[in-house]
């Protein structure tokens, strides 16, 4: 049976756990409750809309969607502290199936749709998870199957049944039918067991580490719930508010900042949108009437592109544009409130915790050049160099920072927490900063070997791995190649082994059989003789990232 789940969890030291209760940043209520003291107080107000599926839910019908929910996860035998993995696309069952969860202390794990068998694989074993939550199919590909393909190995590892919840009209034996599960009540249904604890686990999120695959974050209540509310009023998110949801739900910045759970706790509305293309978003934005919604800066630049083409008439009701999950040029940023209309606030924070927002009112050099400064009053923050010292005012450094809202380690994971967490708690986000005198954060880059594509972050070492499976592969080193679009795709440094070639076709093709998320799929292959190493012998990936870029900047000289 799965262990539970306190066994695994690093909390807060005591002392501070108590400070944070005292000075209102804990509330000690669970996320289902304050979801439910939402619904009472504005019960007719608008909460949920997915104009794909045609569903139209108010705050009631949402919180008694929920708690019907919630008792028939319990009639499965899925109870308080058993976690679930979510892979859903954006539509209203992921919303009922998450509010379903904290209502029940189930802890969702969110994964993603462009997650496959190996990353499901390690999260089901990993979490310990007792079901999964899939659509049927989604862009041609069987999640359903797939779900169902994992029966075997995950029993044999947790010794739980292992439930298959599908969402969609093709449903296969065995599975249970999600979208009936997410229903209207039937009558009789009632939360039988003790609700959460403010201090209990609410979610788990998914890491970007650089080390193989994903961590698990564990976000309370307590800290989630300050996360989410704090979030929505920096974003000025209150009951008149309407938030498009087209960033994958199960990030945090669409799910909590504010997101999904910050708009719902303010009496706001979310409109789900199951992919933020331009046409499709703009005419949501005009349809909605939504006020605000989050990009990364790759849909940033294709929703600046489409209105330089069609004009912007219907982002007219889009008040506030929130970017974030990867640094936004200078030059882009400029270009937002005057072309979309819409007030640009600039996110950078990371799963494990600390948010950095521009304020609103924040002059405009400030909102177009800074990635903000920290959400709360209580959030540490420091910038320190090599030795762990920290750096003078405007010089760059590693960001460490904790706080009440950003956690003291990983999930069933001591190795990492001790690489990534200072004896006395602080997180090494693995983001390089500079902080200006206004306290407002400017991020440089990254000092972990982490690629972001387009708000995807991907271990280059779980790629590498891979691609050591190739027989012809003598040494490999992937790192992150600048892409206007994206940010960073994936390239990759092969030395094939003596008379042998290495394809990046082959390269695609064996991950893609090895069943990894697409968007880990080298976009670049350079086959060279050898790769540069450090002093120490370790590969330079300082070295090789200035190499590609110089090879691109030739290519397109020439």
């Amino acid at each position: 049976m799965p262990s539970p789940i306190t066994d695994h969890v690093v909390p807060w030291p005591e002392a501070e756990a108590r400070r944070y209760e005292a000075e209102g940043y804990w509330a000690g209520v669970p996320l289902g409750q304050l979801l439910r003291e939402v619904a009472d107080r504005a019960p007719d107000a608008p909460a949920l809309a997915d104009p794909v599926a045609g569903i139209r839910l108010t705050h009631r019908e949402l919180a008694d969607r929920a708690d019907a929910a919630a008792a028939r996860l319990h009639g499965l035998g899925i109870g308080r502290g058993d976690r679930i993995i979510v892979q859903l696309g954006n539509g209203w069952e992921f919303v009922v199936l998450t509010l379903a969860c904290l209502r029940a202390g189930i802890v969702p794990v969110m994964a993603l749709p462009a997650h496959r068998r190996t990353e499901l694989a390690y999260l089901a074993a990993h979490a310990e998870a007792v079901g999964i939550a899939v659509p049927d199919r989604m862009r041609d590909f069987d999640h359903q199957a797939l779900a169902h393909d994992l029966a075997g190995e995950v029993q044999a590892v947790t010794g739980a049944a292992w439930h298959v919840l599908v969402a969609g009209d093709e449903l296969a034996p065995g599975s249970v039918d999600l979208r009936a599960l997410c229903g209207p009540p039937a009558g009789g249904e009632r939360l039988g067991a003790a609700p959460p604890d403010g201090r209990d686990v609410a979610v788990f999120l998914l890491s970007g580490g650089t080390t193989g695959l994903p961590k698990l974050i564990a976000r309370t209540h307590n800290d989630y719930a300050y996360n989410a509310r704090a979030s929505a009023e920096i974003a000025g998110v209150d009951h008149t508010s309407v938030y498009l949801v087209s960033l994958p739900a199960g990030h945090n910045f669409p799910l909590a900042c504010p997101g999904i759970l910050g708009t719902l706790l303010a009496g706001g509305c979310v409109v789900m949108l199951p992919s933020p293309e331009p046409v499709r978003a703009f005419a949501t934005i005009a349809a909605e009437g939504v006020t605000h919604t989050a990009v990364v800066p790759a849909v940033a630049g294709r929703w600046l592109e489409h209105a330089a083409e069609h004009g912007a008439a219907e982002l007219a009701t889009l008040r506030v544009l929130q970017a974030g999950g990867a640094r936004l040029a200078d030059e882009l940023a400029r270009r937002i409130e005057p072309v979309l209309g819409a007030r640009l606030q600039q996110v950078f924070g990371m799963a494990e915790g600390l948010l950095n927002y521009t304020r609103l009112d924040d002059p405009d050099e400030v909102v177009c050049t800074t990635q903000g400064r920290p959400l709360c009053a209580a959030d540490e923050v420091r910038i320190v160099d090599e030795l762990g010292q920290d750096v003078p005012g405007g010089e760059p450094g590693a960001l460490l920072t904790r706080g009440p809202y950003t956690p003291r380690g990983y999930y069933r994971a001591p190795e990492q927490n001790a690489r990534a967490f200072t004896p006395d708690g602080w997180y090494r986000s693995g983001d390089v900063c500079r902080r200006t005198a206004e306290g407002n954060l400017i991020v440089e880059g990254r000092d972990k070997d982490m690629i972001n594509r387009g708000g995807e972050k991907i271990s280059a070492e779980e790629v590498e791995n891979l691609i050591y499976q190739l027989p012809a592969v003598s040494q490999v080193a992937a790192v992150a190649m600048p892409d206007p679009a994206l940010g960073e795709r994936v390239c990759v440094y092969v030395v094939p082994r003596p008379s042998a070639t290495v394809t990046l076709d082959e390269i695609r093709d064996a991950m893609d059989h090895a069943g990894v998320a697409r968007f880990k799929l080298p976009e670049h292959l350079e086959i060279v003789d050898r790769i540069p190493m450090t002093k120490v012998g370790k590969i330079d990936k300082k070295a090789l990232r200035q190499d590609i870029a110089r090879r691109l900047d030739s290519s397109v000289t020439t």
